[in-house]
């Protein structure tokens, strides 16, 4: 199976202001995995893997500069795949999983609001469909519920299971009572949400994997709900759960080895609340480029935003170098519409579009960010990267950024030692000033 491990670009911010540095610990630097930082109340927590490789969760209180520390009885090998991810329910209880890549389930939960110390190992969580786990979620649904989304299964053969919290009984059970997509032992599909729209919809798009290797993606495909328990295609037409390759709406009939890739598809919007589909392929040279789909009065429409003369070829399974990146479309402040973009071979930056053509009409300059300087590696062994997380603060205007540096992914696999020593994880708080 693929994760894409894209180079972090920093977005254009205001003007801000560097308010505080805290170093958190050191950390495992011989390969990338992802972190996590949670705000809530009074409270800041910071969930990783340390030197020792250990899931570790770091907590204090905001104004504090000091950090309480635990370990929970999890240890991360060389997958990429498995990130840490972290959340607290309306109680405070805290509930932390990672470290899964088709395994059972890890799952750890505090018996304590915001206490650290009082994390239990909490699974089974539901007590099936628990032992081939992997891209653990954790969200809050439409009506504030906590919720826990997981592949079953492996690349090419997995469905998508969903949990919802019960905050009276203290457990899980399911959301849905069968997986919202079915790759009938053939395939499975790869997500990206659900994410609330401003038409009041929850948006989900996907593509299929026949196979572990990356090449083999295919079929961009699109369902959205109000409740995330009844789903329908574009059209409002009622979808029969769960999903399947041929009921599915495809917004994209891209083949496999077609330029395709899993986390690269991404859900924007216009000014008019209109869904827009982002993602990649090759077009009829052969070259990758992107392309928008929005759903306009008489279906899905295409649109080309870039006219590369570069083609990137991917296969393979494993945790691969992402050469480029993208994201959804928004709406700015001043009512035009933006994407971002990176490319290996053609750099990167933003553009806004217009909204008749989505074609871009020109670049958008770039505010510079105090964290910008950040981004140089410190570490002097060959091939650190920098990593970041980032999260907004409880307070308006208030960011956090989490930094630290690893070697780039191979491929799930250990790169020949020697292997560098541990990079200092490190809290960057961030205040932007009043527009």
């Amino acid at each position: 199976m693929t994760l894409l491990l894209l180079a972090t670009m920093l977005a254009a911010e205001p003007a801000d202001t560097l308010v505080r540095t805290l170093d958190v610990g050191p950390v495992w630097a011989g390969h990338p995995v992802g972190f996590d930082l949670l705000n809530v109340g009074e409270w800041q927590f910071v969930a990783y893997y340390d030197a020792e490789r250990r899931m570790t969760v770091s907590a204090r209180k905001l104004g504090e500069t000091s950090w309480h520390t635990v370990h929970v009885p999890s240890q991360v090998g060389w997958d990429s795949h498995n990130y840490v991810v972290l959340t607290a329910d309306d109680e405070g209880l805290l509930h932390l999983s990672g470290n899964m890549h088709v395994n059972p389930l890890v799952y750890f939960r505090t018996t304590r609001p915001y206490d650290i110390d009082s994390f239990e190992k909490a699974s089974p969580m539901v007590g099936d469909l628990e032992n081939r786990v992997t891209y653990p979620q954790f969200f809050r649904g439409p009506a504030h519920e906590l919720i826990f989304t997981y592949r079953d299964g492996a690349s090419g053969n997995g469905n998508q299971i969903f949990n919802v919290w019960d905050q009276a009984k203290h457990a899980w059970h399911r959301l849905l009572d069968k997986p919202l997509t079915d790759g009938e032992g053939q395939r499975n599909a790869y997500f990206v949400g659900p994410t609330p729209g401003p038409d009041g919809y929850w948006h989900l798009c996907w593509v299929w994997r026949e196979t572990p290797d990356c090449s083999s993606n295919h079929d961009l495909s699109y369902a959205r709900s109000r409740d995330l328990r009844h789903w329908e295609d574009s059209s409002g037409r009622a979808m029969e759960l769960p999903m399947k390759l041929g009921t599915a709406e495809i917004v994209a009939a891209v083949p496999e080895k077609g330029g395709l890739l899993n986390g690269n598809t991404k859900i924007g919007f216009d000014s008019q609340k209109r869904v827009i589909l982002s993602y990649h392929k090759y077009d009829e040279k052969g070259f990758t480029q992107i392309y928008n789909a929005r759903r306009e009065a008489d279906g899905w429409k295409h649109y080309q935003a870039t006219d590369w003369d570069y083609r990137w070829e991917f296969s393979g399974g494993g945790s691969i170098i992402g050469e480029i990146g993208l994201s959804g479309v928004s709406v700015g402040a001043d009512g035009k519409l933006r994407q971002s973009w990176s490319n290996a071979k053609k750099g990167g930056g933003s553009f806004f579009l217009d909204e008749a053509t989505l074609r871009p009409t020109g670049r958008e300059p770039r505010v510079p960010s105090v964290l910008d300087p950040l981004g140089k590696v410190e570490g002097t062994f060959p091939g650190l990267q920098v990593r970041w997380t980032r999260r907004d603060g409880v307070e308006p205007g208030t960011r956090f950024a989490l930094r630290w540096e690893t070697l780039a992914a191979n491929r799930d696999r250990p790169p020949p030692e020697p292997w560098p020593g541990p990079s200092m994880l490190r809290l960057y708080e961030v205040k932007s000033a009043a527009k």
